[in-house]
């Protein structure tokens, strides 16, 4: 599965975007839509807000609307090439800053700075290593009262099925993961991590996490993405997170379901 290498190769250059990354927005009828259905709901608790870190912004699909709810929008991503079209996209935000990262640290960002982090539909890509860099990143680069709300691949936990389905021949294997029988492994999801592995490394990092929404996407009922909401390490610690299971969650938004109890939770 990718690998930091893999990833600048793809989305550092112009073969990996066709739209902007608002190709990825079809089952909403666009980014906008996707915005005001899926995300927006998800941090509302927590916007406007000071200064705001996104993870992996790509050409800036989401960074255009969270300039309007921040001081200051950092922007760290590792490929180049993308990063540069979220520059030209967001040519008149003078509270923008973009800055081309390793993958694993955040020497651009000052320690404590952090009201709100956020990434969605990037670190699904993201392997093991990557995401606990970037928890103990995290750890010291939120403010106090901050929150990071992070979309990741829960795909670890199907590795089995994904294993069944790469050994098919395409024709049945499409047919299978259309009919919602296998898992898909179109999505381009990091198989080395799970939502239940990701909640044990931000705990050890420091984080307290308030929950995790389980959510499918694309094909099916397998729940192969997750949402982890986490703050900085609180005394007394929070109780058990919060762990929601959404089978329908393309579904749910386009309809306008409301969000799991979770995103409120965080300012609790």
């Amino acid at each position: 599965m990718p690998c930091l290498d893999e990833i600048r190769a793809k989305w550092g250059a112009p073969g990996g975007w066709a739209s902007g990354g608002d190709e990825w927005s079809g089952p909403w009828g666009g980014s906008e839509a996707q915005w005001r259905a899926a995300l927006l709901p998800r941090i509302r608790s927590f916007v406007p807000t000071g200064t705001i870190l996104e993870l992996g912004p790509g050409q800036g699909r989401w960074s255009r609307h969270l300039a309007g709810l921040c001081e200051e929008l950092v922007l760290v991503d590792v490929a180049g090439f993308a990063l540069e079209a979220c520059r030209r996209r967001l040519a008149g935000v003078a509270h923008a800053r973009f800055h081309v990262g390793d993958g694993r640290s955040l020497p651009m960002v000052a320690d404590g700075s952090v009201d709100l982090a956020f990434s969605f539909d990037s670190l699904v890509h993201a392997e093991a290593d990557v995401l606990e860099a970037y928890a103990h990143e995290l750890a010291t680069k939120l403010a106090p009262d901050g929150v990071a709300l992070l979309h990741h691949s829960n795909m670890g936990a199907y590795r089995r099925g994904a294993r069944l389905a790469r050994a098919l021949p395409e024709r049945p294997r499409r047919a299978l993961t259309r009919r919602g029988l296998l898992p898909s492994v179109y999505g381009w999801r990091a198989e080395s991590t799970t939502a239940a592995w990701f909640a044990r490394t931000c705990e050890r990092a420091g984080l307290d996490v308030v929950g995790q929404e389980l959510i499918s996407w694309e094909y099916g009922p397998f729940l192969t993405d997750a949402i982890t909401l986490v703050t900085p390490r609180r005394s007394p610690p929070r109780s058990r997170p919060i762990v929601v299971r959404n089978r329908r969650f393309i579904e749910g938004t386009r309809s306008g379901a409301a969000p799991a109890p979770l995103y409120a939770a965080a300012r609790r």
